[in-house]
């Protein structure tokens, strides 16, 4: 292992701004007579405002392990706790309602709802969050106001100015990936975390909104983790953990820079045989 990939939490990962912890995670899928490990005891940790990648060969895990990361999967072993909350000691009801309020989601497809406006799809969870437990200020006599004030405001911020009464067929992939981060922001999330958010864009269009995802880690403070299989994507990332067969085998640490350089990645990826 070179001094530039190792396996422990990065400086920022611990104690108080830790975000995110998995404990030795294992996940099998049954769909054959012997079942297939998915995850074989995955632990890291995510600091605040890191922006870490996962990435790994097809079918080595790592969007099970985001699945279970989002609260969508429940592993079969292991914890995984996002800003304190040990999410599979929650029960269905409690947990729902905590990953509407802490942990954002953004997908390959966009996941838009096609019958909404661009606006009235960021505005969804806002709206979702105000008529249930914990709906805070979204919930006051004034909510409107301040849903729409947010809305605007997240959408001139991701560059989205002027398509709020736009349904998703009528704007571009890139502006659709945008408006679902908006979605997945609105409520100001612990964690952000998305699925090959580039997966279905050209890679200019790629190329803007990883540098969106970056500039929010830095100017939000937003934690942020991005599944993804190419190098490109993963070394906007400040440290990117490269799995293999359920497990993580390798990080590289990239450090924050204004322009990604997938080469030292790339130069240990081969290393590794990937």
């Amino acid at each position: 292992m070179t001094d530039h990939a190792v396996l422990a939490p990065s400086a920022s990962a611990t104690g108080a701004d830790t975000v995110v912890s998995v404990e030795g995670l294992r996940k099998a899928y049954r769909i054959s007579r012997q079942p297939r490990d998915v995850l074989a005891g995955v632990s890291l940790e995510v600091g605040r405002g890191e922006f870490v990648a996962i990435m790994g060969p097809s079918g080595c895990g790592k969007s099970t392990l985001l699945h279970c990361l989002g609260g969508l999967e429940p592993p079969d072993e292991g914890r995984v706790v996002i800003a304190g909350r040990d999410l599979y000691a929650l029960d269905d009801e409690r947990l729902a309602v905590f990953r509407r309020d802490h942990i954002g989601l953004v997908f390959q497809f966009f996941n838009l709802i096609p019958s909404l406006t661009a606006a009235e799809n960021v505005a969804l969870p806002l709206r979702l969050r105000g008529r249930g437990h914990g709906a805070g200020r979204w919930g006051s006599p004034n909510r409107r106001r301040v849903i729409r004030d947010r809305v605007h405001a997240l959408m001139d911020q991701l560059d989205l100015h002027g398509l709020q009464g736009h349904g998703p067929e009528e704007i571009s992939g890139g502006e659709q990936q945008r408006v679902a981060l908006a979605r997945a922001l609105a409520v100001a999330p612990s964690v952000l975390l998305a699925d090959e958010p580039t997966g279905n864009l050209d890679w200019a269009t790629a190329h803007e909104v990883m540098a969106l995802l970056a500039r929010l880690c830095r100017s939000e403070d937003q934690t942020t983790v991005v599944v993804t299989h190419d190098a490109r994507t993963a070394a906007w990332a400040d440290r990117v953990l490269v799995m293999r067969d359920g497990a993580v085998v390798d990080e590289v640490r990239l450090g924050r820079r204004d322009t990604p350089d997938p080469a030292p990645l790339v130069a240990r990826l081969v290393e590794l045989g990937l």
